[in-house]
């Protein structure tokens, strides 16, 4: 499988995952989830994907410090409605990220490991999307904004030819380059980062 190699310079994410690892799935329920796991989630690798990757990222480096965020012990709340949007796309990255599900995700075992109701819409707040741990309640609050890392101007009529029918091979080619060129920019720009994500965080 092919994808552009900047995927494997984005800052993986670690978790403990207590489901794997008393089922056995993963040794010691370390789970490791990359930029290219939620590219493969999404079908796609774009701003918002990247967005949401990068929010779930710095959301639990404040909300854990130096302990492993607990999969599957994470509420993830958005302001917007599910289908408003971009939110969806935003709120499934997050939520595979730290293994919440909505009301049709897995239900535990015996009172233990519930993923079920941990995702919720059209909450208020004043960012975009919290994640709130389920032991001690503390929660934090994202927004995004990649407005600060334009697209190149060509991709504009790139797009427009290619989904008229009407580009070029090597104007399809071209069109995607640019795009995942922004991407990278956007996953990779680290002095951006506090100005594309404001973070708020509560301590219960």
């Amino acid at each position: 499988m092919k994808y552009p190699l900047f995927y494997n310079k984005v800052e993986t994410i670690r978790l403990h995952d207590p489901l794997s690892e008393f089922l056995g799935a993963i040794e010691q329920g370390e789970v490791e989830i990359s930029y290219l796991d939620c590219v493969k989630l999404a079908g796609h690798s774009c701003p918002t994907v990247a967005g949401a990757y990068l929010m779930a990222l710095k959301g639990l480096e404040a909300l854990y410090g130096d302990s492993l965020p607990q999969r599957g012990s994470i509420k993830v709340s958005m302001r917007e409605a599910e289908d408003e949007g971009v939110t969806g796309v935003i709120a499934n990255v997050m939520a595979f990220i730290v293994g919440a599900s909505g009301a049709s995700g897995f239900k535990g075992i015996a009172g233990n490991f519930a993923r079920n109701n941990l995702v919720a819409y059209s909450e208020v707040m004043v960012g975009e999307v919290t994640l709130t741990r389920l032991d001690t309640h503390a929660s934090v609050t994202l927004s995004y904004n990649p407005s600060m890392i334009p697209a190149d101007p060509q991709m504009k009529p790139l797009m427009g030819k290619a989904l008229q029918g009407v580009a070029s091979v090597e104007e399809r080619e071209q069109f995607g380059l640019l795009w995942q060129a922004r991407v990278e920019q956007i996953l990779l720009g680290t002095q951006h980062w506090e100005q594309m994500i404001k973070i708020s965080k509560e301590l219960r």
